[in-house]
């Protein structure tokens, strides 16, 4: 039998245990960034066609989203989380025989079933841990897991810059032959197939507590229509400029630091210094959710949108290093978007909050949509200039923070306040 939430000494246990999950989503989607340089090298693709990566990938939360949101109402957060897991798995497997086959579309086909397994995973655990202690904690709280996501999202490029980029430059160079290269992926990814095989067993053999949603309050979950609430409507749209924005500048920074005229850096360095945006994200949920025990987060999100803002503008007007050290800097200011405009867009809904979450889910294809724009760009205007386009999702994100987010009820204000 699963024990009840009410005891705080299994909160600690669950988020533990929650932690390991955000990390490992993290990781496999940061290892995307290092897929763009090396497939596009491998198969000679334009930047559209290299966009295709991360629009396979970001694709599957659009069209699993909701689906994956009514699973995880039918069967729970436990066992939606147990089946996410295999299903990343199954998919992280499929990179050996697309990798012998050398063909591009079964690694996109791929990448597709392995962002259906974490759809799952990001639609079960977010409203977990937003649910899983004080309301007026929630977005501390989940800025604080998702900080381990941030640290997989560092530990990814390293990785992969040694495992895929550096080992798959050598055999092609050795011996000429692309296929050669596509194969640098098979070890990687079926050691990542094991290890969420590994953390399902642990899931299914550990007893998370049940989350027993409050009653709505102040009539603001008695409507039928999740679509009623503007504030989470809005965040929707923020979810998908914040991932569409944070997925192309991760996309294409490998490949702008390589550039004579910014860095002139070989890929798999340039990997390196990709670890170094994301551990940004990293080291900014960490501050992000202790400050935000003091400031609003929608204040704190519309602060760090304008930050990011000013920071691509300075990057496209000045260009050279310190374009690359302003697109890096982003990461930093990235750090508490996604989970902050998770929490608020999920305030108050109640009984609602595990559709709620499948719909804000759906809006990570932001990171197919986006991306593909951008390489448009980046064909046609230059790849420094084509920065632009995650520069106009900033702005949105900056109108989410400071007025989209807002709850239209008093009570919800006050408590957002906190």
């Amino acid at each position: 039998m699963q024990q009840s939430v009410e005891k705080p000494v299994k909160h600690t246990r669950a988020l533990i245990v929650l932690t390991s999950l955000f990390f490992m989503w993290g990781l496999i989607t940061s290892l995307n960034d290092i897929l763009v340089p090396h497939l596009k090298a491998v198969f000679t693709l334009s930047y559209v066609q290299a966009s295709m990566i991360q629009f396979s990938f970001f694709t599957a939360y659009f069209i699993m989203s909701f689906p994956a949101g009514r699973l995880v109402e039918r069967i729970g957060y436990k066992s939606g989380i147990i089946a996410g897991l295999l299903t990343a798995g199954v998919g992280c497997t499929l990179f050996y025989p697309a990798a012998s086959a050398h063909s591009y579309p079964f690694f996109l086909a791929a990448l597709f079933i392995l962002a259906s397994g974490i759809t799952v995973l990001q639609v079960a655990a977010n409203p977990y841990v937003n649910v899983l202690g004080d309301p007026a904690t929630a977005a501390s709280r989940l800025n604080l897991t998702q900080a381990f996501n941030a640290l997989g999202t560092t530990v990814g490029p390293l990785v992969g810059s040694v495992t895929i980029l550096a080992i798959g430059v050598g055999a092609a160079s050795q011996l000429g032959d692309s296929s050669s290269a596509a194969d640098s992926v098979k070890v990687p990814y079926l050691v990542l197939a094991a290890l969420l095989g590994a953390i399902a067993v642990a899931i299914a053999l550990f007893r998370l507590p049940t989350i027993s949603h409050q009653a709505p309050k102040d009539g603001i979950s008695k409507t039928n229509s999740i679509f009623a609430h503007r504030h989470l409507v809005l965040g929707v749209i923020g979810i998908f400029a914040y991932v569409g924005a944070e997925v192309s500048i991760g996309s294409y920074l490998v490949s702008l630091m390589g550039q004579p005229d910014i860095a002139g850096l070989s890929s798999h360095v340039a990997g390196k210094y990709l670890a170094l945006y994301w551990s940004g994200a990293m080291i900014g949920r960490f501050i992000g959710s202790a400050l935000m025990q003091y400031i609003r987060p929608g204040r704190m999100l519309a602060f760090n949108a304008v930050v990011n803002t000013l920071l691509i503008a300075a990057a496209i007007t000045l260009g050279g290093h310190i374009a690359m050290w302003a697109l890096i800097l982003m990461g930093l200011f990235n750090s508490i978007m996604f989970p902050t405009i998770f929490s608020l867009a999920l305030e108050g809904l109640g009984s609602h909050t595990g559709k709620g979450s499948g719909l804000l889910c759906m809006g990570i294809v932001g990171g197919a949509i986006v991306p593909l724009v951008q390489g448009y760009f980046a064909d046609n205007i230059g790849l420094l200039a084509s920065f632009a386009v995650p520069m106009v999702c900033y702005l949105y994100i900056f109108f989410y923070g400071g007025w989209g987010s807002r709850v239209n009820t008093a009570a919800s204000h006050n408590k957002k306040a906190h």
